[in-house]
C-alpha cells in the first residue's frame, strides 16, 4: 500500500490542572506517492501538531499513520522535515550541513560528494559551498535546509512554515524552489502555512482546517502548483479561479477567526 494514509488521527494533550486540549480529532488522509498538499487554518486548528505526528515526533492519542504500507512509530529518515528557520548547524559549513545525513550513514565519500554537490547547483548554492551558515542571508539557508533534507533521499517532506521568515522578494523565489523540486525529485510533500496565496501557489491539494478540535474542513484539488512549474508565479495568481478561491478561503478562515474570539469573549 504505497502513499501516506493518516487514519481516524486524534490528539489530545492533558493538562496540569486537569482539562485537556483536543488538538485533532478524527483526521483522516490519504496522499499518493508524488502529491503536494498545504494545509492552513487559523491558529490552534492542530496544522503543527498533525506534521509532527507524521514526523513521528509525536504519538497519537488514537488512530495511525501509515507510510508505504508501514506504521510511523517515531522519527526516520524516510520523512524529511525542514523548519520555519533551518535548523542548520551552525559550526559547519554549508557543504557539511548537506552532508550530514549521507556522513550518518557511512556513505562512501565520493557518493556523498556527488550528491551534495549536485543539490548545492539545484539550490543554487555551488558557489556558497564553504561559506558558515551565519554567512548566509534567511533565503540562502532554507536552500540549506531543502538541500540537507534532500540528501536524505526521504520518501515525504514535510514542511513547517518554511518561509515564513522571508521578505517578499526572496519568498515568491523560494515558492518557485520548492515547485521544481517537488517536480523535478517526485517526492510527496505536506507544506504548512499561514499564506492563503502560499497555499494556493503550493499545492495541488488543499486542506483547510478547523480548530476545536482541529479537523478538515475542506479540501480543494487546484491547478496552480503545476502551472507554477513552468510559468511565472506573478502570471500564475493572475490565471483563471485563483483570485476567487483566495477569496473564498479567506472568508472561511476570518469566519473561524471570528467565532473563536466570540467563544473567548464569552469564556471571560
Amino acid at each position: 500500500m504505497d502513499g501516506l494514509h493518516i487514519e481516524n488521527l486524534s490528539m489530545r494533550f492533558d493538562l496540569p490542572n486537569g482539562t485537556h486540549v483536543q488538538a485533532l480529532k478524527d483526521v483522516s488522509i490519504e496522499l499518493n506517492t508524488g502529491e503536494i498538499m498545504s494545509v492552513l487554518g487559523p491558529s490552534g486548528c492542530g496544522k503543527t501538531t498533525l506534521l509532527n505526528i507524521v514526523a513521528g515526533f509525536l504519538a497519537p492519542t488514537d488512530g495511525q499513520v501509515r507510510l508505504n504500507g508501514h506504521i510511523v512509530t517515531g522519527p526516520d529518515a524516510e520523512r524529511g522535515m525542514v523548519f520555519q528557520k533551518g535548523a542548520l548547524f551552525e559550526w559547519m559549513n554549508v557543504r557539511k550541513n548537506v552532508d550530514f545525513g549521507p556522513r550518518m550513514k557511512s556513505m562512501p565519500k565520493k557518493q556523498r560528494d556527488e550528491i551534495v554537490d549536485h543539490l548545492l547547483e539545484t539550490v543554487g548554492l555551488q558557489d556558497f559551498k564553504e561559506k558558515a551558515v551565519y554567512e548566509l542571508s534567511g533565503g540562502m539557508q532554507q536552500r540549506v535546509a531543502l538541500a540537507r533534507c534532500l540528501a536524505n533521499d526521504p520518501d515525504v517532506i514535510l514542511m513547517d512554515e518554511p518561509l515564513g521568515a522571508l521578505d517578499a522578494l526572496t519568498r515568491e523565489k523560494m515558492q518557485g524552489l520548492v515547485l521544481k523540486l517537488w517536480k523535478e525529485t517526485g517526492k510527496t510533500v505536506i507544506l504548512i502555512t499561514h499564506s492563503v496565496e502560499e497555499a494556493l501557489l503550493l499545492g495541488e491539494r488543499l486542506l483547510v482546517m478547523a480548530p476545536r478540535p482541529g479537523r478538515i474542513h475542506k479540501e480543494y484539488r487546484l491547478p496552480f502548483a503545476d502551472r507554477g512549474v513552468e510559468a511565472d508565479l506573478r502570471e500564475v495568481k493572475k490565471s483563471e479561479g485563483f483570485g476567487e478561491t483566495r477569496e473564498e478561503i479567506l472568508s472561511m478562515i476570518w469566519e473561524m477567526e471570528e467565532e473563536i474570539m466570540g467563544r473567548s469573549e464569552t469564556a471571560a
